[in-house]
């Protein structure tokens, strides 16, 4: 018989089959409710006298179409019936797919600010692999860039793939990553992305699945999935259909992970790096993203990879930006007049992330009638710039000290354990042990709720690592005795600069660059002016001596390389490129958030305003009584990565 997709014709081909003795085993088989699954099994006297064509009647009524197959799937094989079995296992199979790709749609749609409404644009260039001879040969700004489309990653070009393909999507903080990886499951889970190329496409969040206290392959396969009940070994017949989506693997450690203060190696962050070095699923293909300071780390576990930088907007992408963030097109026009009058705001708003910053600053400063009148000279001063605005008022007559320095200080000591323990989620018990009050800090943190067992956990990060990355820098000056660096920070900016002028050439933290812009004369007296501090004479006196011992190091700073770009270098690619399935969400900071302890917040995009969350089917059936756990599409952190 010709395969059919049609669980009712399927299902009566196999009964039909079956010879006398093997049916009348089969039958006997039915009373087995260990092959049922918690399925309600047949009385003797249901089965008496049956014909195939009854018996397929009466198990599609008990269990509907598609579960009864299952049910004489799992039957035929106990019974090692084996042909009609493996006729049958397709029939499974494409059900499968089709709820898994429900389960995708599902978690976009109960994202707060999900992949949904409208985009915008994103640049991506193919890049030479680090190390290779093109790569050294001279910086990515003097070569001629070539666009490349999503739809494309994975073609094999004009030299063939050796081996399952490997891409790796890398980009500063902020330049949109997270957000295009979730897109990219979207699209596939719609249809419109690879048809016909994958049968699953799984998203990986590297900071969320490190959660799970197992490190076998098929427990990574059931958390990608939200069901402890997904068919596994039928998804890894065809190995060479599966798109693993490794998101953010720069979370996993960073650049100086032996000096980190982590407890034990984290089971799945080693079976991470065993898919990565193909150990486990080797036909699969992989998609990782990073930011390129982790890529030291890496490299020596490719063997075979295709480069992509990710560039952010291009300046039609800035202006269609503003004019969907703020609802109020006067007020749009005014806050882009604003950037574009100033170089440093225009060219930080390539990166998506920082847009949003900037949109986010100068929403909150229109809306309280202020006069916008900094001019920020670099990064930093955009993110001091934001801090000061959405720092919580006092409630104690203004003084601001008794209030914002605490949560700042707060904020600051959260980051900076975070960053030290390589930790980017925090539960509420940690806010509190930092003094911080989750219901004041939506400018600042997000929460997201993780099944763990039948347990919700709600967990918060900073609604970019860009944010816990600034908080860290200033925790070294807002945090210590002003008298003295104090014991801790002193040993701990050694080791920072010891990784440092190990990793020359290579891009400096995060955090390691913004400590170094507050300390300029300029921006220290403007740090010192918004959050009423006073850095000692001692404390720039040190720093200056390390900041001098940089110098003396080649670094590239994040975002050298974007905008280091000329604009017709940009326009240029502008004009070769060609994804429409790339884009960046929309949005702004929610000041109030409906918290959906059933939702499936995976990340957290800054998103604008609230988002009804949707009631969708899940997968599985332990899955329709209890939340799932997130498969991880992530609303992002927040923007980006």
């Amino acid at each position: 018989m010709a395969q059919t997709h049609n669980p009712q014709e399927a299902l009566l081909w196999a009964l039909s089959d079956l010879d006398e003795k093997s049916f009348k085993l089969f039958k006997f088989h039915l009373r087995d409710r260990s092959l049922l699954e918690g399925k309600l099994p047949l009385a003797r006297g249901e089965l008496e006298g049956l014909s195939p064509v009854d018996l397929a009647s009466r198990l599609i009524s008990l269990y509907g179409a598609w579960e009864a197959v299952k049910v004489v799937l799992s039957v035929l094989r106990v019974m090692n019936l084996l042909e009609p079995a493996d006729w049958l296992s397709p029939i499974c199979l494409n059900d499968y797919r089709e709820k898994y790709r429900e389960h995708v749609r599902c978690l976009e749609e109960r994202q707060e600010g999900g992949i949904c409404g409208s985009y915008n644009q994103l640049l991506l260039v193919a890049k030479s692999s680090p190390g290779s001879p093109e790569s050294s040969a001279c910086p990515l700004p003097e070569q001629e860039l070539d666009s490349v489309s999503v739809e494309t990653l994975f073609d094999p070009g004009e030299k063939p793939y050796q081996a399952p393909p490997t891409v790796v999507l890398q980009g500063s903080a902020g330049t949109g990553k997270t957000t295009l990886a979730r897109k990219m499951v979207l699209d596939w889970a719609t249809g419109t992305l690879y048809p016909g190329r994958f049968d699953y496409v799984f998203y990986v969040s590297c900071r969320e699945v490190v959660l799970l206290q197992e490190g076998k392959p098929d427990q990574l396969l059931f958390w990608c999935c939200g069901d402890d009940q997904a068919p596994v070994k039928e998804m890894l017949r065809e190995e060479e259909r599966l798109l693993f989506i490794l998101d953010g693997f720069d979370e996993l450690q960073r650049p100086f992970a032996k000096g980190l203060k982590r407890l034990s190696p984290n089971p799945m962050e080693n079976m991470l790096h065993r898919l990565i070095r193909r150990e486990v699923f080797p036909r699969c293909s992989l998609l990782i993203t990073t930011r390129p300071v982790a890529l030291g780390n890496l490299e020596p576990l490719l063997k075979q990879s295709h480069h992509i930088h990710i560039l952010g907007f291009s300046e039609d992408e800035r202006r269609r930006y503003f004019s969907s963030y703020f609802t109020d097109e006067e007020q749009a026009r005014n806050a882009f007049d604003i950037v574009q009058g100033n170089d440093v705001l225009y060219k930080s708003c390539q990166i998506p992330g920082i847009c949003w910053v900037i949109c986010s600053w100068l929403k909150e400063q229109m809306e309280r009638g202020r006069e916008i009148s900094e001019t920020p000279s670099n990064g930093t001063d955009i993110f001091m710039a934001y801090v000061s605005t959405f720092l919580p008022p006092s409630d104690n007559a203004g003084c601001f000290e008794l209030t914002g320095h605490r949560v700042l200080s707060g904020l600051c000591s959260l980051a900076a354990e975070g960053i030290q323990h390589q930790r980017f989620m925090f539960e509420e018990a940690d806010l509190r042990k930092h003094n911080l009050d989750v219901t004041r800090l939506d400018a600042f943190l997000s929460s997201m709720c993780y099944q763990e067992g039948r347990d919700i956990k709600t967990f918060y990060t900073f609604r970019h690592i860009s944010f816990q990355e600034f908080f860290h820098a200033m925790s070294y000056l807002v945090l210590e005795d002003q008298s003295q660096l104090g014991k801790e920070s002193r040993r701990e900016l050694n080791r920072l600069l010891d990784e440092e002028g190990k990793a020359e050439n290579e891009e400096m933290t995060l955090s390691m660059q913004f400590l170094l812009d507050i300390l300029k004369k300029e921006t220290s007296s403007n740090f010192e002016l918004k959050f009423s501090l006073k850095i000692s004479p001692l404390v720039k006196q040190e720093w200056m001596h390390l900041k001098e011992q940089m110098k003396s190091i080649k670094h590239k700073g994040a975002w050298d390389l974007e905008f280091s770009l000329n604009p017709s270098k940009i326009r240029n690619l502008v004009k070769g490129v060609q994804i429409s399935d790339v884009s960046f969400k929309m949005g702004q900071s929610n000041k109030k958030k409906s918290q959906d302890r059933n939702s499936f917040s995976v990340k957290t995009i800054l998103s604008n305003g609230q988002k009804e969350k949707q009631k969708c089917p899940v997968v599985g059936k332990d899955n329709i009584a209890k939340t799932q756990k997130e498969a991880s599409n992530g609303k992002g952190r927040d923007t980006e990565k």
